[in-house]
């Protein structure tokens, strides 16, 4: 019986490969690439860039279950395992920040880092949790003084900072417990709500105390200063989650609702807040309880953009110049066409789509 040997290289091997490019010309390093056994992880060199001006090097590392630790229920299914990956995600970039660009060098030379994580809580590819572990993916700027090769400062980073960084971001040991208790237990209270919407016959769910306005139009961060959401009486809910127990506010119902209202009353922040109903928010956002049945879209005009073969029959038949509008045909660009013909091209699109719900912002579309 012949046996094949997968051998793995030692952390020690990459050593003296850097030892061995030091002061080399920059596409030496990319020897490097490979798998490489550390004490808690495997690190994998997957792409080095062609120089230190160029988009960084590609870097991964996985952990074991057995070695990260986490609880076996935290990542069970779909929601809490995108859950603690983004919660990973997230304290990974917070420990690489303390480490960037530490190292010095020309260009991107010292540079480490992550996908920067905004206020929804996302699958990214940043962070990984399957069957067989955890596996997070970054960049690192490997140094050049010009493109000479300093190897030792790229030492420093995966011998001195990266270990650092994996240890207090992915052991389970190492981070805040309550905290990563809370985080899956609002996850879970979001998607209980989110199942609860078709059950009584709703699309949406705001609760009262969100906070919907953003602090900049350029931030998704929370206004600092500003009311809290209030849902009228003729819309007044009551559900009892699993772990955060009774909440109320606005559900809405199914068909078609108007938001109406004067000058910055809210409309389009409600409504924007609606678009992003769709994903789960992390705690502190204010729209952690703004909750969207997940097949709901935003549609809006595309000034700019023509007319082709687009079934638009639905909204308008019988045109004067008896153009058939099951397979509609304009020539001129959508930024000479009337406003409400926008949405009805948009609309004829999204019925190619599976059904679901749809948020039309007023804002952005002609009468």
């Amino acid at each position: 019986m012949i046996m094949e040997v997968i051998y793995m290289q030692q952390s020690t091997d990459l050593q003296n490969l850097l030892h061995s490019v030091h002061r080399k010309s920059y596409p030496a390093y990319k020897s490097l690439k490979g798998s490489y056994q550390f004490d808690n992880y495997i690190l994998s060199i997957d792409h080095v860039q062609g120089d230190p001006f160029a988009s960084p090097s590609h870097i991964s590392v996985r952990i074991s279950h057995k070695t990260a630790g986490f609880p076996r229920e935290y990542y069970s299914d779909h929601v809490t395992r995108i859950t603690l990956s983004d919660y990973l995600t997230r304290q990974f970039e917070k420990q690489v920040s303390h480490y960037t660009f530490r190292a010095k060098g020309s260009g991107k030379s010292g540079l480490i880092s992550v996908s920067h994580c905004g206020q929804e809580i996302l699958e990214r590819t940043a962070c990984e949790i399957t069957e067989k572990g955890i596996t997070a993916r970054f960049f690192i700027g490997f140094p050049a003084n010009g493109r000479t090769i300093n190897a030792t400062e790229l030492e420093k980073i995966l011998f001195d900072f990266l270990p650092v960084c994996v240890q207090k971001a992915f052991l389970y040991r190492n981070i805040n417990h309550k905290e990563l208790e809370q985080t899956i237990f609002l996850a879970e209270d979001q998607t209980y709500i989110r199942s609860q919407l078709a059950k009584r016959n709703l699309v949406a769910f705001v609760a009262d105390g969100s906070i919907l306005p953003r602090e900049s139009g350029i931030s998704s961060r929370p206004m600092k200063v500003s009311i809290p959401f209030t849902s009228p009486e003729s819309l007044r809910v009551t559900m009892d989650l699993p772990h955060k127990g009774k909440i109320s506010g606005m559900g809405i119902p199914e068909g078609i609702t108007l938001i109406v209202g004067g000058g910055y009353h809210g409309k389009s922040t409600l409504l924007n807040a609606l678009e992003l109903g769709v994903y789960n928010h992390i705690s502190g956002d204010g729209r952690e309880y703004v909750i969207t049945d997940d097949t709901a879209l935003k549609l809006r005009s595309e000034d700019g953009r023509f007319i082709k073969d687009v079934d638009i029959s639905l909204f308008i038949n019988d045109l004067p110049n008896k153009k058939d509008t099951r397979v509609f045909y304009r020539r001129r660009q959508w930024k000479h066409l009337p406003g409400g013909w926008h949405r009805r091209r948009n609309g004829g699109w999204k019925q190619s789509f599976p059904a679901g719900r749809r948020y039309v912002c007023h804002k952005f579309h002609g009468a």
